[in-house]
């Protein structure tokens, strides 16, 4: 066995992008060269290094020593913005908790997907809590101390009123600022109200948590 011919072998299966059948290894080298003993010699001067040439369904590569793997892998943070939708949802949930899906959909003035609330789910940051005393017992949902220790905030005495909003400019003059500083939902002998309070709603959510995102 020439040693060029062992080198080429290694080179070929260096640079191939996918793993390589005996056969494309033989077309690509001297006829007659003993391409399966060249391989075997590969591997085993491979064996106690970083990498190792292993063969998998009759294909050969090299990989990572399967004793370094774990310490070779790396989690990536993918950041992802939550959609308008999920957005509004959490804000209303924080600060008129405990509410109902249909609740939140008479502030919102739309409906919404299970999708959304699932998203929320997922993160940790809402869950549901018992169920309302009114026809039908429909569940309760509120925020979780996942959701403070995210955003930074000790208790939901602590998230920030109108003024502070209005301060930080979040919302503007034209926002009913009823809308915030409150963690329970409108009591029923304000409902006549609530096209007033609510009536810009969506845009001070949007205005306001536009700007978060979701790690």
């Amino acid at each position: 066995m020439k040693k060029s011919e062992k080198n080429l072998i290694e080179a070929i299966l260096f640079s191939a992008l996918e793993p390589l059948d005996i056969n494309t290894i033989k077309s690509k080298v001297k006829s007659g060269t003993d391409v399966l003993k060249i391989l075997y010699d590969i591997q085993k001067d491979y064996s106690d290094r970083g990498v190792n040439l292993v063969n998998l369904a009759e294909k050969w590569s090299f990989r990572t020593s399967q004793n370094l793997s774990d310490k070779l892998k790396k989690e990536i943070i993918v950041q992802k913005k939550l959609s308008k939708a999920a957005i509004e949802t959490l804000a209303i949930i924080a600060y008129h908790q405990p509410v109902t899906r249909s609740e939140i959909e008479e502030i919102r003035g739309v409906s919404f997907s299970t999708g959304t609330l699932e998203i929320l789910f997922e993160l940790g940051w809402v869950r549901p809590k018992g169920r309302k005393d009114v026809p039908g017992k429909p569940l309760m949902y509120v925020t979780t101390d996942k959701f403070l220790n995210h955003f930074n905030i000790n208790s939901l005495e602590d998230l920030p009123n109108a003024e502070e909003l209005l301060a930080a400019g979040l919302i503007d003059n034209r926002v009913d600022s009823s809308i915030f500083g409150t963690t329970k939902f409108i009591e029923k002998d304000s409902i006549d109200n609530k096209d007033k309070i609510y009536s810009n709603n969506d845009d001070t959510i949007s205005k306001s948590l536009d700007d978060e995102s979701i790690k």
